[in-house]
C-alpha cells in the first residue's frame, strides 16, 4: 500500500491543467467517491495492525496533498482562462506598428496655425466645382487667354461643371454668402490635367488666404507675408515680392524667401540665386469684389495661395513629388519625429 500512496502522490505532483475541464478529471481521478485515494481507503480495513498507524498518517497527508494540488491547479486553469478572454482574437498575429502623420498633414497643420494666430478662419468648399465659382467670378472671361495656365479636368464633358484647379472657389463661395470682414484660409485638393513626374501631379494641396476689409493695403499683404515666412521657415528669412500676373489680383506678385541652405549667398538648392519662389499674392481685383457682391470702392483686401507640396519640398527636402501620393511605408517612417 505504500508503494501506492507514493505513486498516486507522485502522479499528482506530475499532473498539469490547463481547462476547469482538466481540473475537474484530475478530481474524479483522485478524490471522488471511486477514485484512486478512495479505493486505497476502502483497502486499509485489510492492513495489519502494528501498520494501520503509519499507513493512516500516509493516507491523510495524501488526501491533503491532493485537495491542495487539485485546488491550486484549479486557480492556474482559472487565471489563464480570464486572461484568454481579455484577447483581441479580431487583431492581427503581426506585431501592430504605430504608424505617424503624413507629411502633407504635418506641414498643412502648421500652415494654418500660423495664419490662425493672425485671425483667419477656415473655409472649406466642394472639390467638383462649376465654372462661374472657378474661372467667371475670378476675372477669367470665356475666352480669357489666361484659362490655358491652368489644364482643367471637366466633367461628363460638360464645359460647366470641373474639377476645381484652385482652392480660390473657396473664397468666391465666402465672398457671395458674407459681408466683409473677410478673413480666411483655405486648405484642400486641386486637380490639373499635367503628366505626372517628378516636379508634377495631376493633384496637389493648396492654402489660400483671403483677407477683405476697408482699408485693406498692400503694405498689410506684406506684413502678413514676412510673419508667415519667418514663422515657418526661421527668424533670420527674408523675403522680396517680383511682380508677375494673376487674373483675380491687381496689382500681383510672386513671393521669394532667402534660401536658408546658403542664407542668400547662392547655392546648388536655389539655382544660386539666394532666393527660392514659395507663393503668389496680390490686392483682390476690384472686377472679382464687384462680381461677389462687393462694394469695391469701399473695401479693399488681398490674396495668396501656395501649395503644400512645396513648402513640404523646402522644410523636408523631398525632390520627388509622387513619394507624397505612392504611401511608401519607408518614406512616412522617416517622418516619425516631425510630430
Amino acid at each position: 500500500m505504500l508503494d501506492k500512496i507514493n505513486n498516486i502522490r507522485a502522479a499528482l505532483e506530475a499532473a498539469t491543467a490547463e481547462t476547469a475541464a482538466d481540473v475537474e478529471a484530475l478530481r474524479i481521478r483522485f478524490l471522488s467517491k471511486k477514485g484512486e485515494i478512495s479505493a486505497l481507503m476502502n483497502d486499509f480495513r485489510n492492513v495489519a495492525a502494528d501498520q494501520k498507524r503509519e499507513l493512516g498518517q500516509k493516507l491523510n497527508e495524501l488526501k491533503t496533498f491532493a485537495t491542495e494540488r487539485i485546488n491550486t491547479l484549479r486557480e492556474v486553469a482559472e487565471a489563464a482562462g480570464a486572461k484568454a478572454d481579455e484577447l483581441d482574437l479580431s487583431r492581427t498575429p503581426a506585431p501592430v506598428r504605430l504608424g505617424t502623420r503624413h507629411p502633407l498633414s504635418l506641414v498643412r497643420e502648421q500652415i494654418i496655425d500660423i495664419f490662425r494666430r493672425l485671425g483667419f478662419t477656415i473655409a472649406e468648399g466642394p472639390e467638383v466645382e462649376d465654372d462661374w465659382h472657378v474661372f467667371e467670378s475670378l476675372n477669367f472671361a470665356a475666352d480669357h487667354p489666361a484659362r490655358d495656365m491652368q489644364d482643367t479636368f471637366f466633367i461628363r464633358r460638360s464645359p460647366d461643371v470641373l474639377l476645381r484647379t484652385h482652392t480660390s472657389s473657396v473664397q468666391t463661395r465666402v465672398m457671395t454668402s458674407q459681408k466683409p470682414p473677410i478673413r480666411i484660409i483655405c486648405p484642400g485638393r486641386v486637380y490639373r490635367n499635367e503628366a505626372i513626374s517628378a516636379r508634377a501631379h495631376c493633384f496637389f494641396h493648396q492654402v489660400e488666404a483671403l483677407y477683405i476689409d476697408k482699408n485693406v493695403t498692400y503694405s498689410d499683404l506684406r506684413q502678413t507675408l514676412l510673419y508667415f515666412a519667418r514663422e515657418m521657415f526661421g527668424p533670420s528669412t527674408q523675403i522680396r515680392l517680383r511682380p508677375s500676373y494673376f487674373p483675380f489680383t491687381e496689382p500681383s506678385a510672386e513671393m521669394d524667401i532667402s534660401c536658408d541652405l546658403c542664407g542668400g549667398k547662392g547655392c546648388g538648392f536655389c539655382k544660386y540665386t539666394g532666393w527660392v519662389e514659395i507663393l503668389g499674392c496680390g490686392m483682390v481685383d476690384p472686377n472679382v469684389l464687384e462680381a461677389c457682391g462687393i462694394d469695391s470702392k469701399e473695401y479693399s483686401g488681398f490674396a495668396l495661395g501656395m501649395g503644400i507640396e512645396r513648402i513640404t519640398n523646402l522644410k523636408y527636402r523631398v525632390k520627388d513629388l509622387r513619394l507624397f501620393s505612392e504611401n511608401d511605408v519607408r518614406f512616412l517612417e522617416e517622418f516619425t519625429a516631425a510630430h
